[in-house]
């Protein structure tokens, strides 16, 4: 079994690396899209909804915005010709304001996670509420991931990447060498408290070395996308904050599947289960990073 999630893990890990380095901004987008309706097919199942009719209604209802926001310019680019506007780039920044929402969200759901597992495991949620949630935490992840590789390149993203799976990683290995006092028995059993400081520290650790590259490779004065070598601290806490939000992104997802009676969302990939099993701990924690690179930069310009 754990040779199949490897060799599975490492043939997705090669396939997005390509994706990321490779697709153009729009391409990029439209495979994040496609991704987040395979998970969103998933979500509706976790959701209790089994019409096919309803499920594609949500799918459809999920690529609406997607597409709104994908040609937010050209919107206003139209509406200012409709309206005489004069300066239309101070609109566009509008949709930045959108990452607020997500991350109050994700941290409200961290905070009912830790203090009341149990009263979290037994909150009884109507489909349609839950195929709201699943529609804006979706929405948000595809967002803010089409945004980080859009706006601030495919290194940025590739390291926003690296972090989660390197926390994964040493989630797993701390766990299982150390793991002894539980993280969240009633939702996740397997998941230690042990495991999630190994995942906090491979994040300062992954975020110390990108300080150390951009030093020798790019130069103390010299700007990288967001990032200056002088904010070295700064991405530290930005990224052990932001694999703190995908642990807690990893087991609300897991809380939807137990209160579903399901192991897996899905079957999809081999030795993982399905999409979503896949993509938890980035959704929850894509705007918090995007928000903190977006916060980064305009403290160094």
């Amino acid at each position: 079994m754990l040779v199949q999630r490897i060799i599975t893990a490492l043939i997705l890990a090669s396939l997005i690396a390509l994706a990321v380095f490779k697709l153009s901004s729009e391409y990029f987008s439209l495979l994040l899209g496609l991704i987040a309706l395979v998970a969103a097919w998933e979500w509706s199942d976790l959701a209790g909804i089994s019409a096919l009719w309803k499920r594609g209604l949500f799918l459809g209802l999920l690529v609406l915005p997607m597409l709104g926001i994908h040609f937010w310019t050209q919107i206003l680019e139209v509406i200012a010709s409709v309206f005489d506007w004069t300066d239309v780039r101070s609109y566009s920044g509008a949709l930045e304001w959108l990452v607020i929402p997500p991350i109050v969200f994700w941290i409200l759901v961290m905070l009912v996670i830790r203090k009341t597992p149990a009263g979290a495991l037994q909150m009884t949620v109507k489909p349609v509420y839950k195929m709201l949630i699943g529609w804006f935490v979706l929405l948000a992840a595809w967002m803010f991931l089409s945004r980080l590789r859009a706006f601030y390149g495919t290194e940025m993203m590739m390291y926003f990447l690296i972090l989660i799976w390197a926390a994964d990683v040493a989630a797993y290995f701390a766990g299982k060498k150390w793991g002894t006092v539980k993280l969240s028995p009633e939702i996740s059993p397997g998941k230690t408290v042990q495991g999630m400081y190994g995942a906090l520290a491979s994040a300062a650790v992954c975020a110390i070395g990108l300080n150390i590259f951009l030093k020798f490779a790019y130069g103390a004065d010299v700007t990288y996308g967001a990032l200056q070598y002088q904010t070295a601290f700064d991405l530290v806490l930005l990224s052990v904050l932001t694999v703190l939000i995908s642990i807690y992104g990893d087991l609300f997802f897991s809380l939807a599947k137990r209160q579903r009676g399901v192991k897996d969302s899905g079957s999809l990939l081999p030795g993982h289960g399905g999409i979503l099993d896949r993509i938890d701990s980035i959704a929850a924690a894509a705007p918090f990073f995007y928000a903190g690179v977006l916060l980064i930069r305009r403290a160094v310009e």
